[in-house]
């Protein structure tokens, strides 16, 4: 009789144990899914970002390539192939590159400036 008793005993541990058990299980469950939706939302972040950085570049190569065009309407009639050969050609040249350098230059110097003032 006490035989039975003590594993009737040893059951109900066992089955506390079990259900304990059960329970911390579906705690880390409900802990990993918890996880994983903040690293989704952690991955899509990243790739609006990513996107955005590359919409404004996108953008930024549009409204240059427009500028060039109202500048210099004839470049509307080249095949791509011509358009670079020919900006390769303008671009190379010892006034161009000075050109260049001395915006470069002055962009640097007025957004340095920018930042000091404030």
């Amino acid at each position: 009789m006490v035989f039975l008793y003590l594993i009737s005993k040893g059951c109900e541990n066992m089955e506390k144990s079990l259900e304990q058990l059960k329970q911390e299980y579906e705690k880390t469950t409900v802990l990993l899914e918890r996880e994983k939706r903040k690293m989704q939302r952690l991955k899509n972040r990243q790739a609006y970002l990513e996107s955005g950085s590359r919409k404004q570049r996108t953008h930024r190569l549009i409204t240059r390539g427009a500028a060039v065009e109202s500048i210099a309407p004839q470049t509307k009639e080249l095949t791509e192939t011509e358009f670079y050969s020919l900006m390769e050609s303008i671009l190379n040249l010892p006034q161009a590159e000075h050109f260049i350098r001395s915006a470069a230059e002055n962009h640097a110097c007025i957004s340095g400036q920018e930042k000091g003032g404030d």
